[in-house]
C-alpha cells in the first residue's frame, strides 16, 4: 500500500520543485475527478441557479483546485481544502433550512419586492440596479405582455432572477 501511494505521489510530482507537462496534465485529470466526487457529495445547486452563497463557493473552489493542478500548493492538502469547502457549504445550507431565526436570509439573502399592485418600487429597484426594462423582459420571458400595470407582485429573487405574479 505504501509503495502504491509513493508511486502515485511520484506520478503527480508531489514534493518536486517543478512539474513536467505530463504531471500537470495528470494532476488536472485527478483534480477533475476529485472535484466531481466532492461536488456530488455537496448540493446540486452549488453551480446551478446561484445565490451569492453558492457563487462564493464556486469562486473559492475553483481557485483552490487550480493551485492543485499548477503545483502552487501541496496537492493532497489542497484537495482536502476543497472537500472542506463543500462540506462547509452543505452544513450552512442545512443550518439555513432548519433555522427559524433568519439564518437562511442572512447567508442566502431574501427576495425584494420590485412591483406591488402594478406600482414600481423605485427605491428597491434603484438599490438593486433593476430597471423597468428588466421587469418588462421578465414579463416577456414569462409569456406576458410587457405591461407593468398587469403585475400583482414582482420580486428580485435570491438567485438574481425576477419572478412575476400577474393580476387575475
Amino acid at each position: 500500500m505504501q509503495d502504491a501511494l509513493e508511486t502515485i505521489d511520484h506520478l503527480l510530482g508531489i514534493g518536486v520543485e517543478s512539474l513536467s507537462w505530463w504531471q500537470m496534465s495528470l494532476r488536472a485529470i485527478v483534480v477533475f475527478f476529485a472535484a466531481l466526487a466532492i461536488i456530488r457529495m455537496g448540493n446540486h445547486r452549488i453551480f446551478g441557479k446561484n445565490t451569492a452563497f453558492d457563487i462564493i463557493l464556486g469562486i473559492i473552489y475553483g481557485s483552490v483546485l487550480s493551485r492543485a493542478i499548477t503545483g502552487n500548493s501541496p496537492f493532497w492538502p489542497t484537495i482536502f481544502a476543497a472537500l472542506t469547502l463543500v462540506i462547509l457549504h452543505k452544513i450552512l445550507a442545512v443550518a439555513a433550512y432548519h433555522s427559524s431565526f433568519g439564518f437562511g436570509n442572512m447567508i442566502k439573502g431574501k427576495p425584494k419586492a420590485l412591483v406591488k399592485d402594478g406600482e414600481l418600487q423605485r427605491d428597491t429597484m434603484r438599490s438593486s440596479s433593476v430597471t423597468e426594462n428588466d421587469i418588462k423582459e421578465a414579463l416577456r420571458n414569462a409569456g406576458h405582455k410587457p405591461e407593468i400595470s398587469s403585475i400583482y407582485r414582482a420580486y428580485l429573487e435570491r438567485s438574481g432572477d425576477i419572478s412575476i405574479v400577474c393580476k387575475e
